[in-house]
């Protein structure tokens, strides 16, 4: 007998490297073929809650939904019962009316939690630690421009966020190398670099110049992420030197998962350069995430 089994997308931790390079493969195949996947979730409805505001989280996971023939509900965190019932209970009652969850959110405690009580997927759509959707794009680009993983190289120069140690762990999955540079006390978190470390794929640097030397790509975020406006005068003295330019990009192609603070992170000239690749990225999302759900929302997965 078929059974579906509940599969949820966290930090992509719980997916093998070849998923993970099966999941890159039919992004290509749907971005290149989206015709061929406009009644793949007909009847389908994928529910979206965000704590966080979003622009290329909801506008892709909405967009790619109805593209395959679904809906998407989003929903305010603010204007539902969250913030009034438990979030256990919560999730529990919204499993009843759809097929997965999306869910954006400030704590990756409540990702977790939200994960045990949901009875459907639940796809993490962003939270404090991890940014998993994000970077299986970001592999997706990568891929669509170096052709391979295997030798070729990805720096990261900036705070180690949520997307750096994403990244960290996509990296390991598909055996690229990554170079991880960031101020003295922004590390990544320890359980991506023990996943980097473990795979050997991940250095470590506090100097920029260092994590950029032979890199394919240059990829940086914003240094003072949601949540963290307090901080801002604090970071900005921390993260001195670490503006990617012309001068630290050199060769390589640029990356950034936007939305981008220009002057700050990145320059003008980078951004707009013909190496810069971040609109890619931005559409990928949507790609990508079709792929995703396709994945975790087939119908023929056994319990073995």
């Amino acid at each position: 007998m078929v059974v579906f089994v509940k599969r949820n997308f966290l930090d992509m931790s719980e997916f093998s490297g070849k998923e993970v390079e099966k999941l890159i493969a039919k992004s290509i195949e749907v971005k290149k073929k989206p015709k061929k996947y406009y009644k793949a979730l007909q009847g389908k409805t994928l529910a979206m809650l965000f704590q966080k505001t979003s622009t290329r989280t909801r506008m892709s996971f909405e967009a790619g939904m109805t593209q395959l023939g679904g809906h998407a509900i989003f929903l305010d965190w603010r204007a539902t019962n969250f913030t009034l019932g438990s979030l256990s209970d919560e999730m529990k009652s919204m499993s009843r009316f759809c097929d997965a969850i999306m869910f954006r959110a400030y704590k990756n405690e409540d990702i977790v939690e939200a994960a045990k009580a949901a009875t459907v997927p639940l796809i993490n759509g962003l939270d404090n630690l991890f940014h998993p959707c994000q970077a299986l794009a970001d592999l997706m680009a990568i891929k669509e421009k170096a052709k391979k993983f295997k030798g070729t190289r990805l720096a990261f120069v900036g705070d180690g966020n949520n997307v750096c140690n994403s990244l960290i762990i996509g990296c390991a999955k598909v055996g690229m190398q990554i170079s991880v540079a960031t101020p003295k006390g922004l590390e990544p978190y320890s359980k991506a670099v023990e996943e980097g470390k473990e795979s050997g794929t991940l250095s470590l640097y506090n100097d920029p110049k260092k994590a950029v030397e032979g890199a394919d790509f240059v990829y940086t975020d914003t240094w003072i992420s949601m949540g963290e406006e307090n901080l801002k005068e604090q970071k900005m003295k921390q993260f001195a030197g670490y503006t990617v330019d012309k001068g630290l990009l050199g060769k390589a192609l640029f990356m950034h998962c936007l939305p981008a603070h220009r002057g700050f992170e990145v320059t003008d000239e980078v951004l707009d350069s013909g190496q810069s690749i971040v609109f890619d990225q931005a559409e990928n999302r949507m790609h990508a995430q079709k792929a995703l759900l396709l994945e975790l929302l087939k119908p023929n997965r056994k319990i073995k």
